[in-house]
């Protein structure tokens, strides 16, 4: 891991733990939604430093509700309450991984996923909400269309998404390369999103 990155990752805990951030100060009406990007290369140190903030979090800040979403480990639990999960494993050993994706691209729509989300764990009464599992889960899922579904059922609560790739304030290009979402040619999506600890940023 970079020194950059190191030192990104090292803000991380005192922004999202200031009142400021979590009360949404000084974004005027837009949603409280955060990225925070880096190299995918670092995914496992990122990984390392993720696990750390959430005990952090745990130990001097337990006042806060803090949920943190792996979303590999959400679509899997999403699958396995539906009763696909078996039907899925089963069907990548005879049909490989792009007949399984065919499979789920209906019942893994970000809009069903966002739903059971909802359900399940209630974004909008946490204090604060993290994501991670970003690269794992892909292509079964892609980050840049959950994200627009869970505008929706976050309420106020700030949401935080670790992300192996690079955001620009308007497109986010998974790992580094794979641009989200479509558009016409000579047009950007646009993510109601802000960068959580933009490079260069000193503490």
């Amino acid at each position: 891991m970079n020194a950059e990155l190191a030192t990104r990752l090292n803000q991380v805990l005192p922004r999202i733990t200031s009142p400021k951030f979590l009360s949404s100060e000084g974004i005027g009406n837009e949603i409280a939604c955060y990225i925070f990007d880096y190299p995918a290369q670092d995914e496992l140190q990122v990984r390392e430093q993720v696990a750390l903030i959430q005990k952090r979090l745990a130990s001097h800040h337990a006042q806060l509700r803090v949920l943190h979403l792996n979303l590999f480990d959400v679509a899997l639990a999403y699958l396995e309450k539906r009763g696909l999960l078996a039907k899925a494993l089963k069907m990548q050993a005879t049909k490989g991984d792009a007949g399984v994706l065919r499979a789920l691209k209906g019942p893994l729509a970000a809009e069903k996923l966002c739903d059971y989300l909802a359900a399940e764990h209630e974004p909008a009464k946490q204090d604060l909400v993290l994501i991670s599992g970003v690269g794992s889960v892909w292509p079964m899922l892609r980050a840049h269309s959950l994200l627009n579904c869970l505008h929706s059922v976050m309420g106020q609560t700030p949401l935080v998404m670790f992300y192996p790739g690079s955001f620009d304030g308007t497109t986010l290009r998974l790992f580094g390369r794979i641009e989200s979402g479509t558009s016409r040619p000579g047009t950007k999506p646009y993510y109601r999103a802000f960068t959580l600890v933009p490079t260069g940023t000193n503490p």
